[in-house]
């Protein structure tokens, strides 16, 4: 079978064109209206003659639904089964149309073979403005010559990637290729194989792009580190609208991210988190969030673990938040009760334009049954306030004093004493003095059981309280990586000033280096650890490391004057111009590096003379004491010696 070369086929298009153009030198009556007509119906004939020859060359059949709508602007190719080499030949007679702006090839299997016909054929085509290739298995090759059609050119507006078989590894194309491009609005990554790591490289892509608007990312897996990430890059993000994270598997931390990045991001509008495995408990770390949103219009829910509690929430938050915009509220799933009728009522009052779409009426809030006291803890307080003893509150029932009294008469004597214990609590105690169910009270392990019952209860407080504090603990090591996750993402400067200081960016934005979740943090804190200010002079100032190491030299530009500290100091002394100085005042010469410190040469140590004073001063006090004391005994020599 013979091959047909792209270059070849581009210049037999260029001989079909000059034959037209020959021909209508011919005619030289013709009128402006007629030529335009020849011009269309040529294209049209040389486009499919071109379509034609390349089906013929290379062995494949042609598809006449494309030879037929060469006229219009859309043309839907989906589940054709076109492969590599249709789409070959389809790409070979796109190179010169200058009509057609969409393009679908859903479902064509085209692999990645496919995708390299494309990006050649749009390396020349700058017409097409919308292209489908969902389902088409490109894998990660195919992925790598898309990001190369996504960098290079200017004409995509619109790009559907679905289902692809798209891994971890194959965001970082997508992802570098959209790091300059603004110039495609809406991206579907929907149904492919995205995990954690996916979740840096495209929350990288949020950070870095300006100009994208609509994201399809349903039907992946970015879970919790993916989750934190990806919402990391959407808190900086300036121009997404639209976004789709439905069934991603978000869960309580990929909502408090979520929530977390609602507080700064003053774009989004439509936000899908549908089948995120929510609960009640995420949806209200998501609400925190929505309190300080004053843009998002709206917020999808449905099938997620929610109850009328979780709606409660929800509805609470637009009626205490009054500059909030959203509209609609998707919970379909969810059984409400009247109390959220309601409340929603109310709230519409204030909110005219709010939508809420729940499942019905009917729901309810599982109430917790109410705690009771250890029955315990009840007889010993009662005994404590009426200074008795066990065997006084037994004497009456045990006329024999074995110590054990039937059951029944245990039952009956407590009703009829005055301890405050309902039937409830009799039976528990009796459960807990009769184990083996021998009709028998033995009383005599009553202290025991009261201690052992008080130590389950302890027991059980500590169980609550760490799972309380592994929760909260649970909690702050999100929100910690959701920060380092955020200082990665956004582009650092040159310059960075102490801790709530502001930062100039002159550098630009920076590439997202993707880096485990884990090991965030270890180098936010290492960048954190060395501090910079603006100076306008050409010196370098050094400060001196703790324990005589060698001082911290930045590697900066020489219009700048570094520290590795903040300046504290309102004025500092001059120096000599060419020698650095130190943020104490004194030269890092190697001369005085081991030198000490003067008190007059700091102004953090202007304190140190005064405590030098008032030592010298006690010292003097001293002294004179001393001279006193001597000259006492000098006189008393003098009078010994007279009176002798």
């Amino acid at each position: 079978m013979s091959t047909l070369s792209f270059e070849s086929l581009c210049l037999r298009d260029d001989d079909c064109l000059s034959s037209t153009e020959h021909q209508g030198t011919e005619d030289e009556f013709n009128t402006d209206l007629e030529s335009d007509e020849k011009e269309e119906t040529n294209n049209k004939t040389s486009i499919s003659e071109v379509y034609l020859e390349a089906c013929r060359l290379v062995g494949v059949v042609p598809v006449s639904y494309f030879v037929r709508n060469l006229d219009s602007t859309t043309v839907t190719l989906n589940h054709h089964g076109l492969g590599p080499l249709g789409c070959k030949t389809l790409a070979i007679a796109l190179v010169a149309d200058m009509n057609i702006n969409t393009l679908e090839l859903a479902d064509n299997h085209i692999q990645a073979e496919g995708a390299k016909y494309l990006v050649e054929m749009l390396k020349a085509n700058f017409t097409l403005q919308h292209m489908d290739l969902s389902n088409n298995h490109l894998k990660s090759e195919g992925a790598e010559y898309i990001a190369k059609v996504l960098l290079d050119n200017i004409s995509i507006k619109s790009m559907k990637l679905s289902g692809n078989g798209f891994s971890d590894d194959d965001a970082k194309y997508f992802a570098d290729a959209l790091l300059t491009n603004s110039r495609i609005k809406e991206l579907d990554l929907s149904h492919n194989e995205f995990c954690g790591k996916g979740g840096e490289h495209l929350g990288q892509l949020l950070a870095n792009n300006e100009g994208l608007e609509m994201l399809d990312l349903s039907w992946n897996n970015l879970r919790m580190k993916g989750a934190v990430a990806f919402c990391a890059g959407l808190k900086v993000n300036i121009m997404l609208k639209h976004l789709d994270l439905s069934w991603n598997g978000f869960g309580n931390e990929g909502a408090l991210a979520m929530g977390e990045a609602l507080k700064f991001n003053n774009t989004l509008v439509h936000l899908n988190l549908n089948n995120n495995r929510l609960t009640n408990e995420g949806v209200g770390m998501l609400c925190r969030g929505l309190e300080f949103n004053d843009t998002l219009r709206v917020l999808l829910l449905a099938y997620n673990s929610l109850t009328v509690e979780g709606a409660l929430t929800l509805v609470n938050v637009v009626k205490n938040t009054p500059r909030t915009a959203l509209e609609e509220i998707n919970i379909c799933n969810v059984l409400v009760n009247e109390t959220f009728v309601h409340l929603l009522e109310v709230t519409c009052q204030e909110h005219p334009g709010l939508d809420v779409q729940y499942g019905g009426v009917g729901g309810f809030i599982a109430k917790k049954p109410p705690k009771r006291v250890d029955p315990m803890k009840v007889i010993q307080d009662y005994l404590d306030q009426r200074k008795l003893r066990l065997w006084d509150f037994f004497r009456n029932i045990d006329k024999d004093g074995t110590m054990r009294v039937p059951v029944a008469d245990f039952r009956k004597a407590v009703q009829q004493s005055s301890i405050p214990l309902d039937r409830y609590q009799i039976e528990e105690l009796i459960q807990r003095l009769d184990r083996d169910r021998t009709g028998m009270v033995d009383y005599r392990g009553l202290a025991d059981t009261r201690k052992q019952m008080m130590r389950d209860h302890r027991r059980q407080l500590r169980k609550v309280e760490s799972r309380q504090k592994k929760e909260k603990q649970k909690s702050d090591r999100i929100l910690k990586t959701f920060q380092s996750a955020v200082d990665a993402v956004t582009p650092r400067s040159s310059m960075v000033m102490s801790p709530g200081g502001p930062r100039d960016d002159s550098s630009g934005p920076q590439p997202f280096s993707a880096t485990p979740l884990s090991s965030w943090h270890h180098i936010v804190m290492s960048n954190s650890s060395r501090y910079s200010v603006s100076n306008l002079s050409n010196e370098h100032v050094h400060l001196p490391m703790l324990g005589g190491t060698t001082p911290y030299r930045p590697t900066s530009s020489p219009a700048m004057r570094s520290y590795s500290q903040p300046n504290l100091l309102e004025d500092s002394p001059r120096s000599a111009p060419g020698k650095s100085v130190s943020a104490q005042g004194l030269r890092s010469d190697p001369e005085f590096s081991h030198s000490k410190l003067s008190p007059t040469a700091n102004h953090l140590t202007r304190s140190r003379p005064a405590l030098d004073a008032k030592q010298s001063l006690v010292k003097a006090k001293t002294k004179k004491v001393k001279k006193k004391k001597t000259t006492k005994r000098v006189d008393k020599d003098v009078k010994n010696k007279t009176v002798k």
